[in-house]
């Protein structure tokens, strides 16, 4: 089989369910557009002779038993739902590439060892209602129903009612699958880092642990005219200077350290008031544990010395704290030595920044992921896109680990 021209054809036929005029998708959580596509996937898993099953929240999986190992899954995927206005390959590439990998694999060499399952996650963006990664959580049964039965989304419909809507439903089992013994997910990368060093595939060994703040300095708000600078609380003045000594110190640390200031709101944000008050985010990221929470002690420790010495209140909400996700060795090893076979020293050996639902998996069941780049690292966005060579490329990287994992001893 032609994997580019197998590819191209999936996926302009899975792009028109909730395509947009202006390219992308917008695919929400039990949408019509959602609806179809999953239905349609079902109906191609079928034609690929593949034993298809829906769960009790809409993830499908397609199967090719084993006829050796029957009962050991080597399970590959990834989610079919997008943000408002995505692009054609987050989470629909990963999907495609899995079945175009196991469709090579079955044509070429037959039945495998060992099965492989072809998986596609309900959801994993929270894009249409406020939770994230329904899919894989629910895989696990990690998902809490008290947590969504009473959310709706800003049409007011509610997540019960249109999951329902859908022909699903809560989960009625508390069995957990024991049969997985790999799972791979592959996706773009939607950063610059590959691009930047043309390579064309990214191992990914980890996924960045992070923390999220929201900080709050409260000083004194007065005329702009009439108070010295000596004289001033000024919140926006604090502000300026955590944030040029804490990116300072980040850089110090060095990659894969990240620091962001996202948002931010000085009170009462007017152009003759010095600012009394404001409130701002912080956000930082690393694979390390040890080397994220040593640098959020440092961030911690600045507000506070910033604040005392201009005489300001604080307050430091961490509202986010996710550890980092290590991906498997034995797997990352044998992506490694796929990538080596098909792009020679083209690859990668990197963290991922953005969150995925292979940071799920991981914790139960042996997982890795890779990349393949992203042009202007352009994602979540209609004008996401990738070379499709490189896509090949990612596809031919995943059959052969697919084949390590399923086909061998």
């Amino acid at each position: 089989m032609d994997i580019q021209s197998t590819f191209e054809a999936l996926d302009k036929k899975f792009t028109s369910f909730g395509g947009l005029e202006q390219g992308g998708i917008t695919r929400l959580l039990y949408s019509t557009e959602w609806n179809d596509a999953v239905r349609e996937l079902e109906s191609t898993f079928k034609e690929e002779g593949l034993e298809v099953n829906f769960d009790d929240v809409g993830n499908l999986t397609g199967r090719l038993a084993g006829s050796k190992y029957p009962e050991e899954t080597i399970l590959t995927g990834s989610h079919i739902d997008t943000v408002v206005e995505g692009g054609h390959l987050d989470g629909q590439f990963g999907i495609l590439s899995a079945l175009i990998a196991v469709k090579y694999l079955k044509e070429k060499y037959g039945q495998p060892l060992r099965s492989l399952e072809v998986l596609s996650l309900a959801e994993e963006e929270g894009s249409r209602f406020p939770y994230a990664f329904w899919g894989s959580k629910n895989f696990f049964h990690l998902a809490d129903k008290a947590d969504v039965e009473t959310i709706a989304d800003a049409e007011g419909i509610k997540f019960e009612d249109a999951m329902r809507e859908s022909g699903f439903d809560y989960r009625q089992t508390d069995k957990v699958r024991d049969d997985i013994k790999a799972f791979v997910e592959v996706h773009i990368e939607q950063g610059k880092v590959l691009e930047t060093e043309n390579k064309t595939i990214g191992v990914v060994n980890g996924i960045f642990g992070q923390k999220r703040y929201t900080i709050n300095l409260k000083g004194e708000a007065n005329h702009a005219g009439t108070t010295p600078m000596s004289l001033r609380k000024d919140t926006v003045v604090a502000y300026s200077e955590i944030v040029n000594d804490l990116t300072k110190r980040a850089r110090e640390i060095g990659e894969p350290l990240v620091l962001t200031f996202g948002h931010v709101t000085p009170v009462p944000n007017t152009v003759n008031v010095v600012p009394g008050e404001i409130t701002f985010s912080v956000d930082t990221r690393h694979i390390d544990q040890q080397t994220l929470n040593d640098f959020a002690k440092e961030i911690e420790a600045k507000i506070q010395s910033v604040a005392e010495a201009n005489d300001m209140s604080y307050d430091i909400n961490l509202w986010m704290d996710e550890a980092p996700t290590l991906m498997d060795e034995k797997i990352i090893n044998t992506i490694e030595q796929a990538a080596k076979d098909n792009v020679g020293d083209a690859y990668k050996v990197m963290p991922s920044g953005a969150g995925h639902d292979s940071q799920i998996f991981a914790d139960f069941v042996p997982t890795a992921m890779l990349f393949v780049p992203s042009i202007d690292g352009v994602s979540h966005n209609t004008n996401e896109e990738t070379e499709v060579k490189d896509l090949v490329k990612g596809i031919e990287v995943l059959k052969d680990v697919l084949y390590e994992l399923a086909y061998k001893e």
